[in-house]
């Protein structure tokens, strides 16, 4: 399993630290700030408070052994572009640096970085589509032009199999998945639980609530999303 560093420990590297800890990684946080540290210090395998703009600093916390490091310094940009020039010359095989502005993610992309996030820009761009399409529930960017996204299943395709919905054929998406919702009666009691099916059949029947997941062109996704 690959041991994974965080640097920086504001919202969002606290939830990156909190996520890969409960999925079982070693997780390495890092910090100068003592009470972040403490906030983490039940979470992460190692919890160390530190100076990551200092190379000794970092390789006596054994920085160079990892195999993944994540800068969410983002606000103090200098820091952020010391650690990123660092942590490359220290040979860290995958380094992904979060940033604030465009020329900051560029000057990240120029260093070598494995990959640039940009959090509040990418709630941005989701939360958008969903005031633009209320049938989008959610979004997400593979490449541009390109993007996942699930949507609620259009009125006229109530009742109807998949494969009649004709998503393919006409919009030349592809659905990947489907969310239902199945009544199901525990100790005399009925509830309605979420499930997900994976690779839907084409014999699938689509019914009022379900969420496809589909894939493909944004420009076919709005096409779709727009159907009454």
């Amino acid at each position: 399993m690959r041991q994974i560093a965080v640097i920086g420990l504001g919202r969002f590297g606290f939830s990156v630290v909190e996520t890969l800890s409960q999925k079982g990684y070693e997780v390495l946080a890092i910090d100068k700030d003592e009470e972040k540290i403490d906030s983490v210090s039940d979470m992460a395998t190692y919890a160390v408070q530190c100076d990551a703009t200092d190379l000794k600093a970092l390789t006596s916390v054994s920085i160079q052994n990892v195999d993944v490091v994540v800068v969410s310094i983002g606000e103090d940009i200098e820091a952020s572009i010391l650690i990123v020039m660092t942590l490359k010359e220290l040979g860290i095989p995958q380094v992904f640096a979060k940033a604030v502005t465009p020329l900051h993610g560029r000057i990240l992309v120029n260093l070598g970085v494995t990959e640039v996030i940009f959090p509040e820009r990418d709630v941005a761009i989701r939360l958008a589509h969903r005031l633009i399409t209320p049938q989008v529930k959610e979004y997400m960017q593979l490449s541009p032009g390109f993007s996942v996204e699930e949507i609620s299943v259009p009125p006229r395709m109530i009742g109807k199999l998949l494969k009649e919905s004709e998503i393919s054929t006409i919009y030349g998406l592809d659905v990947i998945a489907i969310r239902k919702k199945i009544a199901r009666v525990d100790k005399g009691i009925v509830k309605k639980e979420e499930v997900l099916n994976r690779n839907p059949s084409p014999d699938e029947i689509l019914e009022k609530g379900d969420v496809l997941v589909i894939v493909g062109r944004e420009e076919d996704l709005d096409r779709l999303s727009k159907l009454e």
